[in-house]
């Protein structure tokens, strides 16, 4: 028989080259937020790269979306090409808002690749890839073939040896060198080259107390609130507070409605960049309490008063409002408005006008679309989220299902409710935060959530608080702080967007601009809640001010002394204090452990309280103390990841090396969101003030 089977034939060659591999940070998640935008950044990327690659002789073999993977002539070209694109984005990057940069990872091997049918495959292609992978965003990751030849040739800068890493799917272990854009400049960039320089399991280490005080802190908490410093200065533009409107229906439960029309005027007044708003919360201390809007002014810091009443009847409601001067005391607007139930929607945005016009604000068109824009056309599903804002700001185990129950019914009876889907978000964080549940998946719901809410509509600066919060805790550092900035732009007014941008900021090792961040949220909501100073507090811990750091916490403790939180940051900054050698007081590190024991005291089932009196316990060479209370925390929580890379850390320090070993493989099985461990850890080098 005849066999009539044809075989390609294919033409391949194999030669050493040099390979550089690039991509964009973040790029599908951007598509997915934006893709417009993201198109068009990419059209600039291309361009530089492009453009690079030919004043460098290099060739591009493949592109695959934001990816480039290109030839080069010797490792000298490739490297220098390298080096011209990281610093011609950050030309680009150094007047651009966040969601406008372009951050770019590269990756540069020397080494065998075969080419066949116009394509490229081999061990140079994979490194090279693999390298890519491993770099920090605006960083050039190089192998160890390829320094080894350029070190003495080229002006490197700040050069950083990450070690052996294991490389997926690579035998070989080669040593691997980091290129950073310049050399570290104080706290923040010594603390992120640090991070280039631990293994993965290391990192767990480092991000284990960021992550816990984050969840510690939680979405709200239980508000304790006392009187701001009198006699603040006015802003530089017009200011006002929305106190809370009475409730003039003859039933008490009634009071969701005026709460939530109140939180309703503040939050579309807020989102006026020409006005200075304060906080919601700090407006509801004033709830059932005699006024004086003079004295209000001289608390605040305000020129203007918004108050009002509200009675809903049947199909009816009625809104009493006056706009009244601090100053003065004169009544610039006052107004009644009976309306069905119906138009509440035009009623509230009516009302906004009335304050626009007789202020003589001036808004953006983009401001204007705010003020018109409607939530909802389903008055049931607008109930519903009043009352569901009403419970999930009571912050509570109890009141936050209750508050998960009501955005649930708006959401049923109306699925394009962005508010409402945010809203439900909120709650799977708070429970998460709060561990009132062991549900594993708590967090992710609540990424669902709010990526549903902003696909709905991206102009909720709630729910891109609540995406940069999941972020932060998931590593995705840069778009956390870009989601921050974009809830801040979208609300400028809005404190609690400054308190979680100031939280991401300190997670990611920028704990100056996490200052300016916390400071600007307690200028909002001037009656702030203790954890604004827990922020604060971390903030100039991490910044080295440790006398500030602790008068801060104190401050904190103060007003709320049963909270173990606090205890714990406190504790660090002892230790912080102690090891920087800032402090000669044997009795550093002696508060150190008091307030360590205090948290236990506080909660003797934390097996975060465990750990931190472990640590101090390192500190002062008592082994054996500090082994039990790793041992402790360990066995509280046999899931944690952080427990078992503490407990790795203690072992290793008492010389249970392979003991050690063992805990620090546990510790990565047990979180996710880092890659496996190296076969053989090689040692165990954290210092004990990283946590």
């Amino acid at each position: 028989m005849k066999d009539n089977t044809s075989s390609a034939v294919h033409t391949e060659a194999r030669r050493l080259a040099a390979i550089m591999f690039t991509d964009i940070v973040g790029f599908s998640r951007q598509m997915g937020a934006d893709e417009a935008r993201t198109l068009r950044l990419l059209d600039t990327h291309n361009r530089v790269i492009q453009q690079a690659v030919a004043e460098h002789h290099g060739t591009v073999i493949k592109t695959v979306g934001d990816a480039f993977l290109v030839d080069f002539p010797s490792v000298v070209h490739a490297v220098q090409c390298a080096q011209q694109i990281q610093a011609q984005f950050r030309t680009y990057n150094a007047d651009k808002e966040p969601a406008e940069q372009i951050h770019v990872r590269i990756g540069i091997h020397s080494g065998d690749i075969v080419q066949r049918e116009g394509d490229v495959f081999g061990d140079g292609v994979n490194i090279a890839s693999r390298l890519q992978g491993l770099a920090a965003p605006d960083t050039i990751c190089l192998s160890q073939a390829v320094y080894k030849e350029i070190e003495k040739k080229l002006p490197l800068g700040t050069v950083v040896s990450l070690g052996r890493p294991r490389l997926k799917n690579i035998a070989q272990r080669e040593r691997v060198y980091a290129l950073l854009p310049e050399p570290p400049k104080g706290f923040r960039q010594r603390l992120q080259v640090q991070r280039l320089k631990l293994r993965p399991w290391q990192r767990i280490l480092q991000v284990a107390a960021a992550v816990l005080l984050l969840v510690g802190a939680g979405l709200i908490g239980r508000y304790f609130y006392e009187p701001s410093p009198s006699g603040l200065s006015f802003p530089d533009k017009p200011s006002i507070v929305v106190l809370p409107f009475d409730n003039m229906s003859k039933d008490p439960e009634q009071d969701y409605f005026s709460n939530g029309i109140t939180e309703v005027l503040t939050s579309d007044l807020s989102r006026i960049s020409s006005l200075f708003v304060i906080a919601r919360n700090t407006a509801f201390t004033y709830k059932g309490k005699a006024t004086n809007v003079q004295d209000i002014g001289k608390e605040l810091g305000v020129r203007y008063v918004l108050e009002g009443s509200v009675q809903k009847a049947a199909a009816q409601v009625r809104i009493v409002v006056q706009l009244v001067d601090t100053m003065t005391d004169a009544h610039l607007w006052s107004e009644r408005f009976d309306r069905p139930f119906k138009d509440i929607f035009a009623l509230q945005d009516e009302i906004v006008q009335k304050i626009v016009t007789t202020l003589k604000l001036q808004l953006t068109l983009q401001e204007q679309g705010y003020i018109v824009h409607k939530h909802t056309n389903n008055l049931e599903a607008y109930d519903f989220y009043l009352r569901g804002m009403e419970y999930l700001w009571r912050a509570t185990k109890e009141t936050t299902a209750q508050a998960r129950q009501m955005f649930e019914k708006a959401l049923a009876l109306d699925p394009q409710y962005a508010e409402a889907c945010a809203g439900l978000g909120w709650t799977y964080w708070m429970e998460w935060s709060w561990r009132w549940s062991a549900d594993p998946q708590n967090l992710e719901h609540a990424l669902t959530l709010t990526q549903q809410a902003l696909a709905l509509d991206d102009s909720l600066p709630t729910a891109h608080s609540l995406l940069g919060m999941v972020d932060v805790l998931q590593q995705r550092y840069d778009p956390a702080i870009a989601e921050g900035a974009q809830a801040i732009a979208l609300d400028p007014n809005n404190a609690d967007s400054y308190f979680f941008q100031a939280e991401t900021l300190n997670i990611a090792g920028r704990p100056e601009d996490a200052l300016r961040m916390v400071k600007q949220a307690m200028w909002l909501n001037p009656r702030y809640p203790p954890y604004y100073s827990w922020s604060l507090g971390w903030a100039y811990s991490l910044t080295g001010r440790y006398t500030e750091a602790i008068t801060t916490l104190k401050e904190a403790i103060r007003r709320m002394p049963t909270h173990l939180i606090a205890h714990r940051i406190l504790a660090v900054t002892y230790v912080q204090q102690w090891a920087s050698q800032q402090s000669v007081d044997a009795q550093t590190l002696e508060q150190a452990l008091v307030a360590a024991q205090r948290s236990i005291a506080l909660n003797d089932a934390s097996p975060v309280s465990h750990v931190r009196l472990g640590t101090v316990y390192l500190w002062q060479k008592q082994y054996e103390q500090a082994l039990a209370e790793m041992e402790r925390a360990v066995a509280l929580d046999p899931n944690d990841a952080f427990g078992y890379a503490f407990l790795a850390e203690t072992l290793s320090r008492v010389g249970r090396s392979q003991e050690a070993v063992g805990m620090a493989e546990q510790a990565l099985q047990h979180h996710k969101t880092v890659v496996a461990a190296d076969e053989h850890l090689e040692r165990f080098s954290v210092p004990c003030d990283l946590w």
